[in-house]
């Protein structure tokens, strides 16, 4: 079924695409955040924080407010093809980039590695779900669904400044 909110909820509908639909959902903000970073915004810059902060808020608040529509019409907790949770826990990793060497985002092809290396640290953690991840994910409506992508949002902050200064 398609209705706005679905197509909200399913990140403009690359929940739907097939393999890995949480792979589709959490490509957004790392493509948004290199098109800033080619722009001339890093990490650093107000206007990335504004835009990669709008995303994760928007996809935060849309998780929250329409995850039982989704699961009363998807008739499944945690849909597959319900990402607008990856989409909001994909932020964080590209927000605590501001808190990396500025080396690691000097040139395309650094920041393409480091932007790269964000996406695959919150797929990992968000596939793996290290505790608390786990526990969370149980709690109701769409808090249990956001907030275990949150959580993996935190690991992979962490592993990629401790990666991005390790290397810088």
């Amino acid at each position: 079924m398609h209705t706005p909110r679905l197509l909200f909820s399913t990140t403009l509908g690359l929940g739907r695409l097939r393999p890995a639909p949480g792979t589709w959902g959490s490509l957004p903000p790392p493509a948004i955040a290199y098109l800033l970073v080619l722009a001339g915004f890093g990490p650093t810059s107000v206007l990335y924080w504004l835009v990669i902060g709008l995303v994760f808020v928007a996809f935060c608040v849309g998780c929250i407010i329409e995850g039982d529509v989704a699961e009363a019409v998807l008739g499944k907790k945690d849909h597959g093809s319900v990402v607008a949770d990856e989409t909001a826990g994909q932020c964080i990793p590209l927000l605590a980039l501001a808190w990396a060497p500025a080396s690691v985002m000097t040139g395309w092809w650094p920041a393409m590695l480091t932007l790269g290396g964000a996406f695959l640290a919150f797929r990992l953690t968000d596939i793996v779900k290290p505790p608390p991840a786990m526990q969370i994910q149980k709690l109701p409506s769409g808090w249990g669904v956001l907030l275990d992508d949150l959580v993996a949002g935190v690991y992979a902050a962490i592993l990629v400044l401790v990666v991005t200064h390790l290397v810088a």
